[in-house]
């Protein structure tokens, strides 16, 4: 079982030593947010909560995570970053891929794109993008970028992208890892039959065992079932070796420890954060996989 530190809404001078300490405490990986901006006056719905409303307002902090990444990466040998998401259709592809490839590149291959649809209207209408089409827009930006990360020559026509034969170099060492995030069945037909892998966003372990059958199925309709294949379930209950092991059966390969503002309080200092990581190290990381 893989362990991910979500680190939405910390303290940005924060986040190096965060990577340093997660390193430390055997994490596998960071787990990054992604916001452009947030509209002065919201009318888009949270989809996550009954009311509508979104845990964060303009003064929440999101760095942009591919150079907070980068700069994570150059201070640790193992850890692992993926974006939890990413707002892939606000974004060109040509450029995200020029940059990922270059990130995943230096960082060994330790990056991942964990992508979604986006929900916040305002994002989209203030870069003139259709809202409506996202969806559509995100599948064909992942193929676009797949050829782009191949190093060869390609070329694309589509409805929203269209490039003559170019090539991008560096290549990464591999095609960048892309998973999916979203409940609906579109997302998760999305996320088995285009992704690498899918993100939940918080299930009890009897959700998540349902979730993960339906994904089983999925790929095996999309004949991808023998294929690698990432699962991040964020459980609402505690974290028990026991029930980790048996999701893991099932399919799990990834938990996470939810974000400090959520365990620690709206503020914490470097090191409170790095004492949480460090006791979460020794009671879950370490009894889960010894």
């Amino acid at each position: 079982m893989k362990f991910w530190q979500a680190i939405s809404f910390a303290e940005p001078d924060q986040l190096i030593g965060i990577a340093q300490a997660a390193e430390e405490a055997g994490f596998h990986g960071l787990l990054l947010a992604d916001h452009l901006f947030f509209p002065a006056e919201l009318k888009s719905k949270y989809p996550y909560s009954e009311d509508g409303t979104p845990m964060f307002d303009g003064r929440t902090p999101f760095p942009d995570p591919w150079t907070t990444i980068a700069a994570m990466a150059a201070v640790t040998k193992r850890l692992h970053f993926a974006t939890f998401v990413f707002i892939l259709p606000l974004r060109e592809p040509i450029q995200l891929a020029k940059t990922l490839g270059t990130l995943a590149l230096l960082s060994a291959g330790r990056v991942a794109l964990g992508a979604g649809a986006g929900w916040i209207r305002e994002e989209f209408d203030a870069l003139g993008i259709d809202f409506h089409t996202r969806g559509k827009r995100m599948d064909e930006m992942v193929v676009a970028m797949r050829k782009l990360w191949s190093g060869e020559v390609v070329e694309h026509h589509g409805r929203f992208f269209d490039f003559a034969p170019v090539q991008m170099s560096p290549a990464p060492p591999r095609s960048v890892p892309i998973w999916f995030g979203g409940l609906s069945d579109i997302a998760m037909k999305r996320a088995t039959s285009l992704g690498d892998g899918w993100l939940g966003v918080g299930n009890s372990p009897e959700e998540a065992e349902q979730i993960l059958g339906k994904l089983a199925v999925l790929r095996r309709a999309a004949g991808r079932e023998r294929e690698p294949f990432e699962t991040i379930v964020p459980l609402t209950t505690p974290l028990e070796a026991p029930t980790l092991r048996r999701l893991e059966e099932r399919g799990m390969t990834g938990a996470n420890s939810f974000p400090f503002s959520f365990t620690l309080g709206p503020h914490s200092t470097l090191a409170q954060k790095r004492e949480q990581m460090l006791r979460f190290g020794e009671s879950v990381i370490a009894k889960t996989n010894r």
